[in-house]
């Protein structure tokens, strides 16, 4: 609508009424348009494609689960396996270290019969030199 003309409120009112029905002929022409075959069957090729979409998401989903999921057990079952060979060798380690204090006692209770009967012999020596002065 030019501006520059003064039109009157009737002017506009039909000017109004006439840009309402060329939408709403533009509207029925496209809802027309829509419901054509092509339309149609564009429209459930869409939808397959979306379906086939979602379900390769899925299953790259669910792929994804199932080797976290193996990953996570092989990491607990390295876990178990290096908690189990920590307790063998600290069992190991613990055997060692009381084989090596019971030989220890042994050797030194050795040694102290050794001393002990060392200086029962001296002292027997000593009091057979006695006893022979005498």
């Amino acid at each position: 609508m030019n501006r520059s003309k003064r039109t009157s409120f009737a002017d506009r009112l039909g000017d109004a009424a006439d840009a309402k029905k060329a939408q709403l002929e533009r509207a029925a022409r496209a809802r027309s348009v829509a419901d054509t075959p092509a339309a149609v069957e564009r429209r459930a090729a869409r939808e397959a494609t979306s379906a086939a979409r979602d379900a390769r998401i899925a299953e790259r989903t669910a792929t994804k689960l199932a080797m976290e999921a193996a990953n996570a057990a092989a990491l607990v079952a390295a876990q178990i396996a290096e908690a189990a060979a920590r307790e063998a060798s600290l069992r190991a380690e613990r055997e060692a270290s009381d084989n090596e204090f019971a030989e220890r006692i042994a050797r030194e209770a050795t040694e102290d019969a050794e001393r002990q009967a060392a200086r029962d012999a001296r002292y027997a020596a000593r009091k057979a030199r006695r006893n022979r002065g005498r």
